[in-house]
């Protein structure tokens, strides 16, 4: 049965907390310190990347640990509240890096465990239903030899449904460059998984 991953969290919530990494920097930068500011990343972020690790993992536990050893990352980042750093991008791309492990590990092992993914395809986007079929095994274990790049774009476009918006927003990229990057990142994939190459380029 499908774990939802809000039963694993133990991040405290408010009500609502929309700060900005800004606002963030600047309770880091003030005589409260850093530790203060590290309570407000993980009350503003904790859930969305335990969902977002668990579209990976499928796992709620494993999602759950995964974010827990990204905070603790954060806390070791000397540079994390730098007025240039980006914080957002940085815990996304760390978590989507431990996840791409334990299932690197996983099929090591031969027990990959990624779920049945998402019950639905949009229609009329073939590299969706690619995503979302019986292959997904296959398809996840391709995207797993893409560069970073390639890897987290596909992941937010096809496993999280981001807008191409929504995705400039969440790496702090233009939108020329969410599109260029998702194209290549869709042809680098078709080569890699050369049987499907037809489907994905249509798509």
């Amino acid at each position: 049965m499908t774990q939802n991953p809000a039963t694993f969290l133990s991040f405290p919530s408010t009500h609502p907390l929309e700060l900005t990494e800004e606002d963030i920097k600047g309770v880091a930068r003030s005589p409260r310190g850093v530790m203060p500011a590290f309570d407000l990343v993980v009350r503003r972020y904790g859930e969305k990347l335990s969902v977002h690790a668990y579209y990976i993992l499928r796992d709620g536990e494993e999602a759950h640990d995964v974010v827990q050893e990204v905070f603790m990352k954060a806390m070791r980042e000397p540079r994390f509240f730098d007025t240039d750093f980006k914080i957002q991008a940085w815990l996304y791309r760390v978590t989507r890096n431990l996840c791409f492990n334990l299932v690197r590990d996983r099929r090591r092992r031969d027990v990959l465990l990624v779920g049945q993914g998402r019950s639905e395809a949009v229609d009329g986007d073939p590299i969706e239903a690619v995503f979302a079929g019986e292959r997904q095994r296959d398809i996840l274990a391709a995207v797993d030899s893409l560069t970073d790049d390639h890897r987290e774009i596909l992941m937010l476009r096809y496993y999280e449904d981001l807008s191409y918006a929504e995705i400039a927003e969440r790496l702090g990229i233009r939108l020329g460059t969410v599109m260029s990057r998702l194209s290549r990142a869709r042809d680098r994939l078709s080569e890699v998984m050369a049987g499907d190459a037809a489907m994905l380029a249509a798509s």
